[in-house]
């Protein structure tokens, strides 16, 4: 059955942290110790604040103003620039939607897995971290089909389950955090629905349906969820938010995409050729990726770089 697109509601998620909040700082080193910060899993550059929340809210402004409510997830924090009298947007604090018992969480995959517990949210919605934006206009159907599902979009990797076989089992040489997150992700989908999707995430804004996300987090994963749910930091026992996106394609409630970089671009912000790769591949999103080997300086260029392309205020901000 068709649904009409043009009268869906779709809302927007972010995560949003300022890692360079002293308060936050102090509570965070407190509960993991200084020496976990330089982990590549836990560095600087997961959770610094370089204003990219503030672009990717004029990126949506400017190519999909249609975005019904924008929520942003933060650990009682609240970003100082942004008109919280605007009925477009609501901050919701990691307390809201988590139990208590796992709470400080310093695991973004963690804290995914309960955005269907954000008070208000829509059936249909999509997600981003803030360092995910949109370079050019997009519509609902960008997002879900004419049926309602959500576009699935991954990135081809032909032989990921062999690469990684061959690493693990030949070369005795495990797998980092994120790889071992998908590995489990489609391994866990393979045991219950008898396929593996060896795509990648292409690590940018995914659609989802609310209602799908509470069944597999209450009743297909329950158990495997509920075991992660103390990983307060990154952790090789992590499952990645892809899987929900591999059982929407599994139980045909999903429409799977290949994606390259002329629609999904990744950009490292310490290397300078990826910046010339947007004028490039001119793609539908980017994102800013910022890392263990980002510098100040690098930081200072991306947000340059930002303001250049989107250098008018939004209506989010004061």
């Amino acid at each position: 059955m068709k649904i009409d697109k043009e009268k869906i509601i779709i809302d927007l998620v972010y995560l949003w942290v300022d890692g360079s909040d002293p308060v936050w700082l102090a509570k965070r080193n407190a509960f993991i110790g200084d020496a976990e910060t330089t982990s590549s899993a836990n560095c600087e550059g997961r959770y610094i604040n370089n204003d990219e929340l503030k672009f990717s809210l004029r990126s949506v402004e400017k190519y999909a103003s249609w975005i019904n409510k924008i929520y942003i997830i933060t650990d009682n924090q609240t970003p100082d620039w942004i008109d919280w009298t605007n009925p477009k947007i609501k901050r919701v604090d990691h307390k809201d939607i988590m139990p208590e018992e796992i709470l400080p969480c310093y695991n973004s995959g963690v804290i995914e897995l309960f955005l269907y517990k954000i008070e208000g949210l829509s059936e249909h919605f999509i997600y981003a971290n803030d360092d995910m934006l949109i370079n050019r206009s997009v519509s609902p159907d960008t997002f879900f089909t004419d049926e309602g599902f959500p576009v699935v979009r991954l990135t081809r990797k032909r032989f990921r389950r062999l690469r990684w076989f061959w690493r693990e089992e030949i070369r005795k040489k495990p797998l980092h955090n994120y790889s071992k997150s998908i590995k489990t992700a489609s391994e866990l989908v393979k045991q219950k629905y008898g396929i593996y999707y060896s795509g990648m995430p292409h690590h940018n804004i995914d659609a989802y349906l609310k209602s799908d996300c509470r069944r597999m987090a209450e009743k297909v994963f329950k158990t495997e969820f509920e075991a992660m749910h103390y990983n307060r930091l990154r952790s090789p026992e992590d499952i990645e938010r892809i899987v929900f996106s591999y059982v929407a394609l599994a139980e045909k409630r999903g429409v799977l995409h290949y994606c390259s970089k002329k629609e999904s671009l990744y950009i490292h912000i310490h290397k300078d050729r990826h910046y010339k790769n947007l004028g490039k591949y001119n793609p539908i999103f980017f994102c800013m990726n910022d890392s263990q080997y980002a510098q100040d300086s690098d930081r200072r260029k991306s947000t340059l770089f930002l303001n250049k392309l989107f250098p008018e205020k939004s209506q989010f901000e004061k």
